[in-house]
Parts: C-alpha cells; structure tokens; sequence
C-alpha cells in the first residue's frame, strides 16, 4: 500500500525525563533510584516484570556500567548482575535468588525467568551491580491454574505518543496496588521523527533520537528514553506488566512485507528494519524471550480467565485500498493460518468462565455513515481511511474479513460464551457488541464483545481539530452510534486507561481519563463502566466502577 492509500496514524516517542513520580511506592523507587544513582548510575532505566505465572515472574533491567554505555550506544563492558525476590520490602525473607551477566549484545539489559514462586502471592525484587542495588520493585504472581479466585483485575492501556504529552495514565495505574497486572495493548513507542505528529508546534516534550526510527541503534534509544519516564518507571516498578505490540513499535500500519511509513528505496530493507525493532523490543520489554519473534501467547489466571495475546502485524497480508474488494479476498489474512487455529484451538479448549482476546485493533465491524465532512479529516488520521469519503478502516479487521468471518464463525458454531475482546490501536474508547453481521444486528445474537481503551496520549479528534472536548466530536459519536447498533458507547476525545475486573459472574470494563494529557501532574476520573454478564453476550452500562 502506498502512503496515498491509507492515511497514517502520526506519533512520535521518548526522551529522558528526570521528575520524581509521585505516589508512596513509587517514591520509595526513586530513593532507590537516587542510591543507584549515588553508587555509580548502574540503574538508570529502573526495573520491570512481566508475563506472571502462578509459580513465576520475569523480571527485567539494564545496567549502565559506564557513563558512555547509554542505549544504543554499543559500548560498555560485560557486568555481573545479581537479582533477588522476597516477600517483603526489606527483603529480610528471600526467596529466590541469582545472577546474569549484561553486555552490549543486549544493549546491558537482563531478564530473569523466575520460578518456584507461590500462586497469586505480592513479592518484592531489586537487581545489584556495581556496589549498588536498584529500585525495588513490586510484582505479582497468577492464581494456580486449578483456584477459584474471586476476582483478577488487569490494568489496560495503548497508544503512548511522547511527544503528545504525559504518560499519566501509567501514575495513576501505579498507584493502584489491587491490580494484578497491567495489560499494554500496543504502540508503546512511535517511531516517527519529531514533530511529525504532532505538529511541531503542539509537541509537548521532544523525543529522542529526533530522526525517524530505522535501525537497532534508534529503537534501543527510543526504548531506553521511555523507561526512563517516571510515569512509566512507576508504572513498571508496581506491577507486572503484559504486552503485545502493534504497527509502530516497527513503522505505521505494518505488515509482514512492509509498512505505510516505510520507503525501502531510501529507508533500506523492511527486513532489517524489522529484525531490528524486534531485537530492541524483546531487549527492552519484560516479555519471555522464549516467544522471541511473536508476541503471540498465552496466559491463565485460575479458574476465572485465558488470556489470549495476539500478534496482527508478523503474519498478515498487505493492507487493501479502502473500498476495494479485496477486504472480503479469502487469500488475505491478519494473523496468519497458524495463529487463527492456534487461536481457535485455545478458545475451543478453554475450561475458564472467561475467554480473554488482546487484540491490538478493533474486531467489531464498523460501518460510518454520514458524518460530517469536517470530521473527515481526524477520522482520516486516526483510523486510517481516505479523506474523501468514509471507508472500512482496512487496517483493523474489517480489512480481514474472512479471518473475522472465521473466528466468529467458529465461536458461534461451538457454542463458545463469554469471550471478551480487549483492544488499543485507534485512540478512542468503544463498548461493543460483536455481531456475526453488523448489518443485521440484534435481529441475530452477539457472538461475542469488546472493550475499546482510548490513547494514553496519541491525538484524537479534539487534538487534530484543537477544540474543547466532547464538543464538535459528539455529531460523530451519532452518526457512528446510528450507522451502528452494536456500538454501545464511543468516546472519540478522552485519554486515559481502562481497568478490567474479571469475576466467575460478570467481566467489567471501568474507564478512566486523565484530565489534561500536557500536565505532568494531571488528574484522573472514572468516565463509564461498561460489563457483560456471564453467558449473555452483551455489554451493558454498570452503574460504577467496581470498588
């Protein structure tokens, strides 16, 4: 697909900030933090975990054993690491402990695959290097597979533009201990050059490096500058953390051959390119290194919940012109045959009361009637479609008809209730129905529903239009809503997260915005909840959020 094709999703990452996050836990972190500092700044990107099991936990940090070894840097020496996990904060009763060894081959980051832990226990861990321990972080195991727990409860996020503004979502997220993990849909970074999104004069902060991302050098600085967020050191130091990746942790709406906002003739191979964003993030991000190459996996807590992570961008076939044919071309695919029947497999087998779906762009059809023409434009941006005139965004599953037709198919055929799909991607917050047809919905039942979280920061309609929010966009909150019975609410203006609570009873959606994305201490509010009750498979509005 050429760039005339389908309109990008513009956004930019990182660069190194240098506050204190400001929450009790978190605090702690940047004493520790400061320690580091003092004993030689071998911990400079704080600390990670990530992918919990009920007898284990992956741990993660980078060292900077000297002061020219920053990211992407290639330089510094190989450095002993030791690590240790206790249950408690003093780390007077420990329990697992061990060493690795970090280089410049990673760019000096480490993980530690932990096991032997106890199901859905709180621990503790620091890394030491140098004569100095780092931030102590908190994590959390899952629930044994075989427990009845009485409730899971995840954070949920997507769609961190740097230079857009504050990564205050993840603060908020830190500061709630109760959480049992917090799951990262996609679009950790961007990697555009400065400034191209936003425009330059609405950049919030500037990221670095400031050319766009090509090579393994540019990924690693760009991750490192991101974990050197306070927002996200918090956020990361607190709880475990699972992630999957979208199109711009590579380049705008990737696919296995190539991307929108890849130039191979002056941006050499897309291989390359690839291979390289791959290594970055796996060195960077608290993700098993044993899925290297896929973020497709997945993850049980207790008897309650399956986890089914996705990887959209590995496997799937070129994206089609809008409009054309080619959506419904069943040659074409999204996630690859073996991942579809991987998929299915795992739905089909799934003895938990919840079938969990992360998929990083949006399953439900959508159809967008007559929206106004100068809405066109942000809606152009944001979902990729032609400005002309409203299209199927092609790079969601509409764009993969059969795939979808598929695995609904199969959901509907099996009679397989209570699956839940958890999407990022398109810097909105939807609560939807999943039809077997849009077009004849609620004549025909729900096979299935989706919760929708918007952008921590990435623009939306109001900062592509620089208006008040939920103002000029609510004429298309209704005409989306109208040309779609399923949508059950759409917020196009709001940033923030989502935080999932997940009982034998009913699986809830409780949506939160921050109140100004360019305020490094912003607030945050409980927006709508949304729920679907066991066997019915439908959203409906629950009156709060769970307590």
């Amino acid at each position: 697909m050429t760039a005339h094709d389908q309109i990008s999703r513009r956004s930019a990452v990182t660069a190194v900030a240098a506050t204190a996050a400001l929450l009790p836990f978190a605090g702690a972190t940047a004493a520790h933090a400061q320690q580091a500092t003092e004993q030689g700044q071998f911990f400079q990107h704080g600390v990670a975990s990530g992918d919990p099991l009920p007898d284990g936990v992956l741990l993660w940090t980078r060292v900077t054993p000297t002061p020219s070894a920053t990211p992407g840097s290639g330089r510094g020496p190989a450095t002993e690491v030791t690590w240790e996990v206790a249950g408690d904060k003093g780390f007077t009763t420990v329990v697992a402990h061990g060493k690795v060894t970090a280089s410049a081959d990673h760019d000096h980051t480490v993980k530690a695959d932990v096991r032997g832990l106890r199901p859905a226990t709180t621990y503790y861990y620091r890394f030491a290097a140098g004569g100095g321990y780092s931030p102590v972080g908190r994590t959390r195991t899952a629930p044994a597979h075989d427990t009845a727990a009485g409730n899971v409860r995840f954070g949920v996020v997507s769609c961190a533009n740097w230079e857009s503004g504050y990564f205050s979502a993840y603060r908020h997220l830190a500061a709630r201990t109760e959480l049992d993990a917090v799951l990262h849909l996609g679009d950790y970074l961007y990697e555009y050059k400065s400034g191209e999104f936003p425009d330059f004069k609405y950049v919030v902060r500037p990221h670095t490096p400031a050319h766009e991302l090509l090579t393994l050098a540019d990924y690693r600085i760009r991750h490192g500058a991101h974990k050197a967020d306070p927002d996200a050191l918090a956020m990361h130091a607190t709880h475990p953390v699972i992630a999957i990746w979208d199109d711009h942790e590579f380049a705008d709406n990737a696919w296995k051959g190539g991307a929108v906002n890849h130039t191979p003739g002056t941006e050499g191979s897309w291989s390359a390119r690839v291979a390289a964003a791959k290594q970055a993030y796996f060195e960077w991000m608290p993700v098993r290194p044993s899925i290297a190459g896929t973020t497709y996996r997945r993850l049980r807590f207790g008897t309650l919940a399956d986890l089914h992570l996705l990887d959209l961008r590995s496997f799937r076939d070129e994206q089609a012109k809008p409009g054309s044919g080619a959506v419904d071309d069943p040659s074409r695919t999204i996630t690859g045959r073996a991942q579809l029947d991987w998929l299915k497999a795992g739905l089909e087998r799934s003895d938990t009361a919840w079938r969990l779906v992360g998929t990083s762009v949006m399953i439900s059809q959508v159809a967008f009637g007559s929206v106004p023409a100068h809405l066109l434009g942000p809606l152009a941006e944001i979902l990729g479609i032609p400005k002309e005139g409203l299209a199927v965004n092609t790079d969601q599953w509409d764009g993969y008809t059969d795939d979808r037709r598929e695995l609904l198919g199969h959901l509907s055929d099996r009679g397989i209730d209570n699956t839940v799909f958890l999407t990022g991607d398109i810097h909105m917050a939807w609560a939807n129905d999943v039809p077997l047809e849009a077009a004849t919905y609620p004549a025909t039942r729900p096979v299935a529903t989706e919760f929708v979280v918007t952008s921590v920061t990435s623009d939306n309609v109001d900062d592509f239009l620089h208006v008040a929010p939920h103002t000029v966009s609510l004429v298309g909150v209704a005409a989306i809503r109208a040309a779609n019975r399923h949508v059950k609410w759409l917020d196009m203006d709001s940033h923030g997260y989502g935080v999932l609570d997940v009982t034998a009873a009913r699986t809830q959606m409780d949506y939160f915005a921050v109140s100004d994305k360019t305020d490094p201490a912003a607030t945050s509010k409980h927006l709508r909840s949304y729920r679907t009750l066991t066997g019915s498979r439908q959203v409906e509005r629950a009156d709060g959020p769970v307590v």
